[in-house]
């Protein structure tokens, strides 16, 4: 299984989750990071990505060869994260094969109703358990 987790800015969020699934399912799947500047890549390999890479041709490409894509709501929104998600980013993310796998945060001008106010480390403990469920099932 290679799961992809995408960040942008400062990429503590994508650094968070990706400890935390070492930390639940351990070495069993292929963590690639994937970030929209080399801040979040760097951050999120030193929380035990397998490989990293940096940039719009970098995000395009493996969006189309992984299983599922975990990162904020912004990376299927074109120009999101101050402009860090490029149109292209976007199209990839959203038109991938892959399963998403969204936390409702975003910056941008966007409400999603219907969704609660958890703190981040709430919704990353979420996204956690729902992958260690589905490697189980493997």
């Amino acid at each position: 299984m290679k799961l992809m987790v995408m960040d942008g800015q400062g990429g503590g969020m994508g650094a968070a989750i990706i400890k935390g699934l070492r930390e639940s399912v351990g070495n069993d799947i292929e963590v690639l990071a994937l970030g929209t500047n080399s801040i979040a890549t760097s951050m999120m390999m030193k929380a035990g990505a397998n490989r990293g890479a940096t940039g719009e041709n970098a995000i395009v490409e493996t969006s189309r060869k992984v299983d599922f894509i975990i990162g904020p709501l912004a990376i299927i929104m074109a120009n999101a994260m101050m402009g860090e998600v490029t149109p292209q980013m976007a199209t990839a993310v959203s038109s991938a094969d892959a399963r998403k796998i969204l936390i409702p945060l975003t910056q941008e001008k966007v409400t999603i109703v219907g969704i609660g106010d958890e703190p981040l480390p709430h919704l990353v403990r979420k996204i956690i358990a729902m992958i260690k469920e589905i490697t189980e099932d493997v």
